[in-house]
């Protein structure tokens, strides 16, 4: 395999994997939001759990003994705790349709539906909610929206994020290799740690990016100066990062046959993405998680299976670093707190 034996797909969204869709809805009084990734059919499905401070739903069922094999959604979402009930109006919008693991003679289907947060709780929107958050309307509101195309940064769970010191956001790329593989990743990406070189412009995941599609400026000709850096400390003297800005989540789609302990390789292997994206990554401060949705439209085969597995996890964390990136790139500034001017504003 070459890498020009890899491209992106038509949209440089996870949506490029067959059988995938993706609806965002947000308030933005409230300054937050939610991502929902929706597979046509139940999809095989596997997590890994990477940071300090995770918030999750749903995934001890990913657990390769657990009786259910596949999930009907992922759910990402900001609103940290709060944030955990959108995962139950997608369930509620999926068991109104049909749409979950039928239980023999009960009338109702179960949807399974895992779920990760990110905390956007300090973001400067309104959060007084009594005792009625949002996100379940929210979440709801995702699953009706979804589609093949939609927006990045200021969308879904990325509405409220930031990454560091500037505005973090939702971001997605694919990749299609030869043989017709598809790879796809959405992240959003609220980081303790920073997407950028000290004292620079460039991305950390700019060796994998295609196409110029977080601006094209690659990495600065002499790196020694990042080299060796406390990476809480900017050259200025200020913090690189804001505690309260904390936690990167995710989903990666391939159309593979997958079984769930090779989507959970896929995904162990999908988080060396976030390192060459973020640094630091995977703190104490963070809830860093990756879901895998393996949709099955591409058969593998028997033959050297190990290596296709190998294959599906390096261009996974490839994609998951472009999207870190993407994500960062296409955000727009969010108000006059702290850490929520632009990237391209910066």
């Amino acid at each position: 395999m070459t890498i020009a034996s890899i491209c992106k797909g038509p949209r440089n969204l996870i949506t490029d994997v067959d059988g995938i869709a993706v609806g965002n809805a947000h308030d933005a009084d409230l300054r937050s939001g939610v991502s929902v990734i929706l597979p046509d059919e139940r999809a095989i499905a596997a997590v890994d759990v990477r940071g300090g401070a995770p918030g999750t739903r749903e995934t001890d069922a990913l657990d390769a003994t657990c009786l259910v094999d596949a999930v009907d959604a992922i759910v990402l979402s900001g609103g940290s705790v709060y944030g955990l009930d959108a995962a139950s109006g997608a369930t509620a919008w999926l068991g109104a349709r049909g749409r979950g693991y039928g239980m023999g003679t009960a009338s109702k289907v179960a949807p399974v539906v895992p779920a990760a947060i990110l905390f956007d709780l300090s973001n400067g929107g309104d959060k007084e909610w009594g005792e009625e958050p949002p996100y379940n309307a929210i979440g709801r509101m995702a699953c009706a929206a979804a589609a093949k195309d939609f927006a990045l940064g200021n969308s879904g769970a990325g509405f409220g994020a930031r990454a560091g010191q500037i505005k973090g956001g939702l971001g997605s790329a694919s990749a299609i290799a030869d043989g017709g593989l598809q790879v796809g990743a959405l992240i959003a990406v609220n980081p303790y740690g920073s997407v950028l070189v000290p004292d620079s412009h460039a991305f950390w995941a700019a060796p994998y990016e295609m196409e110029g599609e977080f601006g094209g400026y690659g990495l600065p000709a002499d790196m020694r100066h990042a080299v060796g850096l406390d990476p809480f400390i900017g050259t200025k003297g200020e913090a690189a990062a804001l505690a309260g800005g904390n936690t990167t989540i995710g989903c990666i789609a391939v159309n593979a046959d997958l079984t769930p302990s090779e989507a959970r390789r896929v995904a162990i292997m999908a988080q060396d993405g976030l390192a060459r994206a973020i640094r630091p990554i995977h703190t104490p401060f963070d809830g860093d998680v990756l879901f895998v949705l393996a949709t099955a439209r591409k058969p593998l085969g028997s033959e050297a299976r190990a290596r296709q597995i190998l294959r599906l996890g390096a261009i996974a964390a490839d994609c998951v670093a472009r999207a870190v990136a993407r994500g960062v790139y296409e955000a727009e500034t969010l108000g006059d707190t702290v850490g929520y001017k632009a990237y391209r504003k910066a």
